[in-house]
């Protein structure tokens, strides 16, 4: 099939506009489960970054290639 530069312009309009058209759907389970998960790291990298911690304690590394 070939296709010219004006259909596929119009193919282009038609599919955005069919996009733009679609209502957004309401919050799912699945997303209250990615923010609970979120917010309970975020939690957890507040709780990590209020322990002190010695340079003692952090083991010396050398990376060799």
């Amino acid at each position: 099939m070939r296709m010219t530069r004006r259909n596929l312009a119009a193919a282009l309009v038609t599919a955005t506009a069919a996009a733009a058209q679609q209502p957004q759907p309401a919050a799912s389970p699945e997303n209250d489960l990615v923010k609970a998960a979120r917010d309970r790291m975020q939690a957890n990298v507040a709780a990590l970054a209020a322990t002190p911690l010695p340079m003692a304690t952090e083991p010396a590394f050398q990376f060799k290639a």
